[in-house]
């Protein structure tokens, strides 16, 4: 008797740090494939030395290991979508660069986390490098005003330098956050979803746009409290909804919903801030929701 092989689940590739509180990096990557069905692959571009309060510092991978190991799984396993977030240095954006661009048909979906430098000079020149490098190719841009300024080049006036899963104060006003937006669509940026998690007001309120324009807006209650990986979540559960095939404003309402989910159920590890909870479906905890 013939033994059913199962199908293979779709196959995302995850660019991202190694965070070893597991709030965010590569382990929130993992775990938000993982529970979403798909079968993560996971290229490690920093170590970053933090706790669930503060980055004390971040290590770049060796970046001819990094284009080895990614190299070495694409030759042999066919992905849906690719993951992008902190590379950890200026060199290794133009590495995940390179590799990425001969998969254009591939949607990439690119978390900038920007927060999780902690030199301001590299922070500036991996900033460029992403515009000029990463952007272009870019499916999916998930940030908030402050980086979405920042990667079009617009200064919002907001020095905050948050490394909590793309937090910032109110920094620019509405008109430099709409040019930054058309300018990011012009260099190439297929859509862009800009949060307002770190932000403050009673509703977080997400707004996608694509090339007509703003294309779905998606609101909820604030819930209280700081979230590690509340960013990195949600960037990772959309491109686990484009690898199953969904098109882009179904995708990024699932990936919402889930991101929301996991926040309404996270927990506090340690003594900072909570992580959300990605299996919370599998827990047997009911949802405490509105």
């Amino acid at each position: 008797m013939a033994i059913a092989v199962p199908d293979t689940p779709p196959v995302v590739l995850c660019f991202a740090p190694g965070d070893p509180t597991g709030g965010g990096g590569l382990v929130s990557d993992i775990l938000t494939l993982s529970s979403m069905g798909c079968h993560p692959l996971a290229v490690q571009t920093a170590a970053v030395v933090r706790d669930t309060r503060n980055v004390d510092d971040v290590l770049p991978a060796d970046g001819e290991t990094l284009v080895e190991q990614a190299r070495a799984v694409l030759e042999d396993i066919p992905v849906a979508a690719f993951k992008v977030g902190f590379c950890g240095s200026v060199e290794n954006i133009a590495r995940v660069a390179e590799v990425v661009s001969d998969y254009p048909e591939v949607p990439l979906v690119l978390e900038p986390a920007l927060y999780a430098g902690v030199d301001a000079e590299e922070d500036e020149e991996a900033v460029a490098a992403l515009a000029e490098l990463i952007v272009p190719q870019t499916t999916l841009l998930v940030a908030g005003r402050h980086e979405i300024c920042r990667l079009a080049g617009i200064d919002d006036g907001d020095d905050q330098d948050d490394d909590a899963d793309g937090g910032e104060g109110a920094g620019a006003d509405e008109a430099d956050v709409q040019e930054a937006v058309a300018r990011l669509l012009e260099s190439g940026t297929e859509y862009v979803l800009l949060t307002s998690g770190g932000e403050q007001g009673p509703q977080v309120v997400n707004r996608l746009y694509g090339p007509e324009g703003l294309v779905r807006t998606d609101a909820w209650d604030r819930l209280p409290g700081r979230y590690l990986g509340a960013g990195a979540t949600l960037a990772a559960a959309a491109a686990s909804a484009l690898a199953h095939g969904m098109a882009m404003p179904e995708a990024v309402r699932e990936a919402q919903e889930f991101a929301q989910q996991t926040l309404r159920h996270a927990y506090r590890p340690g003594m900072g801030r909570a992580v959300p909870d990605r299996f919370f479906w599998a827990r047997g905890r009911e949802a405490d929701d509105a």
